[in-house]
């Protein structure tokens, strides 16, 4: 996989020593609010999530969710590409601590994974759901050109989420 740098960030593969970062950020108010609570309760069901999810994403399909970095080497959030079992194309994913958010991060990072999406993985359209309630988010995705197409219940159990597309 080619390095994905941008002027403050680059964005990385997680590795199973990532485990502290990914604990807090899976635990922390906005992910749980806005993504779910995935019961990360530990360092090793971090590693497990990290092992089970995101590189094995990255084996099977040849993308994931990358952790984002500053150039200090400090972990800030993660960004990528799912594909989900019930969307045609790839799922644009992104969340940051919540001390980092507000400085234009979460959109250097996903510009910046858009542009690699189409260059580099040849991705023609690309997907996005999110809660109605999440108006960060949504503010984001419509930045990077993304339109709301439908609403999607990805389970019987979950909520009505918005689906966007590019």
């Amino acid at each position: 996989m080619k390095k994905i740098e941008t002027e403050r960030l680059y964005l990385k593969r997680a590795k199973l020593e990532d485990s502290d970062f990914i604990f807090e950020l899976l635990n922390s108010a906005s992910w749980i609010k806005y993504i779910g609570d995935k019961k990360i309760t530990t360092e090793n069901t971090a590693k497990d999530y990290i092992q089970e999810t995101l590189i094995s994403s990255y084996d099977k399909n040849g993308f994931g969710l990358l952790i984002i970095k500053l150039k200090d080497e400090t972990s800030i959030g993660l960004c990528g590409f799912l594909k989900r079992d019930y969307l045609k194309h790839a799922d644009l994913g992104f969340a940051l601590l919540q001390a980092y958010e507000g400085n234009g991060y979460a959109f250097e990072a996903t510009y910046a994974i858009m542009e690699y999406g189409e260059s580099e993985l040849d991705l023609k359209k690309v997907m996005a759901i999110c809660m109605e309630t999440n108006q960060k988010s949504l503010q984001l995705l419509s930045k990077l050109g993304f339109k709301k197409i439908d609403t999607i219940k990805p389970s019987e159990t979950s909520e009505e989420l918005l689906l966007l597309s590019t």
